[in-house]
């Protein structure tokens, strides 16, 4: 014989049927292998074209002690080049001063061994600025998808407690997940300066997942 529920049975159900929304973090800590580092040659002078030209013969210097140190001319890339009027004031006037020209490379390093030798011979050559050294991996996913798995199962597990406490009867098998990336993370990066060379300490990589899970519980 087919029943058919009635109306305050299909009230109890879905009354009795909830969901339950975590968060679930995960991470790993692991050693880059990459270094990318901005280096920079700022001239001045009170005619364009020569601030130009000088800037342009160092910065043409610069890039070939680099390669002769070991790094390819792929990895190093114009990344912003300007010039800028600097002006006195003089009693309240204004005075042009100099154009300064500024011209930066972004430098990718994949031998961490030779970061503070790569920046030294760049300073050597002319550089004179040195900016956002930066620590990361060459390919991350595969520590990313460790950290997500990590990430899951503390969603699981903060359910799993939840429910138990409260005495509810959870289905383990989630019915939305939602991932949130983010960036691998530098921790403990310190970066000294030291004579007569740079003395650099890439510290470690943080990569950390993040999940919103969704469960289905029941009272």
């Amino acid at each position: 014989m087919y029943f058919v529920p009635t109306y305050n049975e299909y009230l109890w159900h879905d009354c009795s049927k909830r969901i339950m929304t975590v968060n679930g973090a995960g991470s790993i800590l692991t050693e880059p292998n990459i270094a990318k580092v901005q280096l920079g040659v700022v001239t001045q002078g009170r005619e364009l074209r020569v601030a130009q030209q000088e800037n342009a013969v160092i910065m043409n210097q610069v890039v070939t002690s680099l390669v002769e140190a070991g790094i390819y001319e792929e990895n190093i890339q114009t990344v912003d080049f300007f010039i800028t009027p600097q002006y006195d004031y003089v009693d309240g006037k204004q005075e042009f001063r100099e154009f300064q020209v500024t011209h930066m490379i972004a430098v990718t390093i994949d031998n961490l061994n030779q970061t503070g030798n790569i920046i030294d011979t760049a300073v050597e050559n002319g550089a004179n600025r040195v900016s956002d050294i930066h620590f990361s991996l060459e390919n991350a996913q595969p520590y990313y998808l460790q950290s997500l798995r990590f990430a899951l199962d503390d969603a699981s597990a903060k359910a799993q407690t939840t429910a138990e406490t409260m005495q509810l009867r959870l289905d383990p098998a989630p019915v939305d997940i939602k991932e949130q990336f983010t960036s691998p993370n530098v921790r403990d990066s310190p970066q000294t300066l030291a004579l007569p060379a740079v003395s650099i300490e890439p510290g470690q990589l943080t990569i950390t997942a993040q999940v919103e899970v969704q469960f289905q519980f029941y009272s």
